[in-house]
């Protein structure tokens, strides 16, 4: 089935291709008004977001979250983040940018840290899994790093060279599970990550997911 030819990209999920950041922040404040602490806005969020996670709550608390609270928060923001984002959809102009990289001969696959259980269903209701050579959500614990995954994930993928694929992610994480396989990386402003501190990181930022597979094309080229 896999493409043995040609540019890849390692789609992120959860604020890339899925529009869910409200559904995030949403939950984020409903786990951190169990410890008491103050919600964030939007802005703030993108500001101070980096993972692992614990170090975010590190972060807003100023010192790390002991581990049962890292497990009473982590299970509040599942529980309401399930709950909605029924009401969020795939980010605008994703379905034809995914039709158009397969039609147009090239392989593309999904690696996300969101649940593997839940992922693939979701992805499988929008219609849009014909369009991935693989779709791999996170197994076992929450709280990583994303490279370990991606070695992984790689690895699983028949023919695809790490030197021809892009990774196009919302998070510095997506650029360094990039960089650890040998692979690029196009992050994407629409997500948990502020423009500024997505510059730092040192790759192609931009503001479309269309922008992103343009930026893909040519990094693969």
């Amino acid at each position: 089935m896999g493409m043995k030819t040609g540019a890849h990209i390692v789609w992120d999920w959860n604020g890339t291709l899925f529009h869910d950041i409200d559904a995030i922040i949403g939950a984020t404040n409903a786990a951190f008004a169990e410890l008491g602490l103050e919600p964030l806005t939007l802005e703030k969020y993108r500001e101070l977001y980096c993972v692992p996670v614990p170090k975010f709550y590190e972060r807003l608390m100023g010192r790390l979250p002991t581990e049962a609270e890292w497990e009473l928060m982590d299970d509040i923001f599942h529980r309401y983040y399930a709950e909605h984002r029924v009401t969020c959809g795939l980010t605008v102009g994703a379905e034809e940018l995914l039709a158009g990289w397969r039609s147009a001969g090239r392989s593309q696959s999904i690696l996300s840290m969101y649940v593997h259980e839940e992922l693939v269903p979701l992805v499988r209701g929008f219609g849009i899994e014909p369009h991935f050579i693989r779709v791999d959500g996170r197994t076992g614990p929450s709280g990583g790093s994303k490279a370990e995954h991606m070695v992984r994930h790689l690895g699983s993928l028949s023919g695809v060279d790490p030197e021809r694929t892009v990774v196009i992610g919302d998070a510095a994480d997506d650029a360094v599970a990039a960089l650890h396989v040998g692979a690029r990386a196009v992050l994407y402003t629409g997500g948990s990550h502020s423009r500024a501190s997505l510059e730092a990181v040192g790759v192609p930022v931009v503001d479309t997911l269309e922008e992103a597979v343009e930026e893909a094309e040519r990094l693969a080229a």
